[in-house]
């Protein structure tokens, strides 16, 4: 019977030695050394890529943001601010569904089928809207003139990209909205314009948040 309990308590002691050793290790050594060479190697990324004007931070260059309006009395929809770049559209998965206690904006794809009627009116409701909020005087914009990450959102509902077509697209509203030639908005566009990765991953884009500071220096010029 002493045999028993003297091997209980050796066990279970050794149980909570082990415990008390892992808790430390992996508890608090592991998070304090992973993020001390996160810090000294990754500072930017591990901070969350965070995007500064002004010495204040705006935003994310991983997370794509709005541009719009505030509301008026009776909206439930902003409109977009026409002197700005526009990201991709957002409305995702619109408010929160679960808890309706709390009013969250959730992010993510529609999950609507591409035959999908509601779908395929959203999606001609926002090329028409894009036609109309860009076409200024001399430079129609054509329906074949729209790319689909204009008038799709994307699986996050995030993108903090659009493509250099669509950027150009915007090029002659916003160089109007904001007094300024459209030859200088342009080469904003130009010289915001990255890549594919390495030459040959993924396609050429545009960070909206990136663009929308060089263009807010560049009126603040003016």
């Amino acid at each position: 019977m002493n045999n028993s309990v003297g091997n209980s308590a050796r066990l279970i002691g050794a149980g909570l030695r082990a415990l008390l050793v892992l808790t430390v290790i992996c508890g608090v050594i592991y998070p304090l050394a992973v993020t001390g060479v996160a810090q000294a190697l990754f500072n930017d990324k591990a901070n969350g890529s965070e995007v500064e004007a002004n010495g204040k931070v705006v935003g994310s260059e991983l997370i794509g943001q709005r541009y719009d309006l505030p509301l008026k009395k009776g909206q439930e929809t902003a409109e977009p601010d026409l002197k700005w770049f526009q990201p991709r559209p957002s409305n995702g998965l619109g408010e929160n569904s679960v808890n309706t206690q709390y009013k969250l904006i959730l992010s993510g794809a529609t999950n609507l089928s591409g035959d999908n009627k509601d779908l395929i009116q959203q999606v001609k409701d926002a090329q028409a809207a894009v036609i109309k909020d860009n076409s200024t005087p001399g430079h129609p914009i054509k329906p074949s003139d729209v790319p689909a990450e204009a008038v799709t959102s994307s699986g996050s509902g995030l993108d903090p990209h659009i493509s250099p077509e669509y950027a150009d697209l915007q090029v002659h509203r916003i160089a109007a909205k904001n007094h300024l030639k459209a030859e200088q908005v342009q080469k904003l566009v130009d010289e915001h314009t990255d890549g594919r990765i390495l030459g040959f991953v993924g396609e050429p884009r545009v960070n909206v948040l990136q663009l929308n500071i060089a263009l807010k220096e560049l009126t603040e010029k003016g």
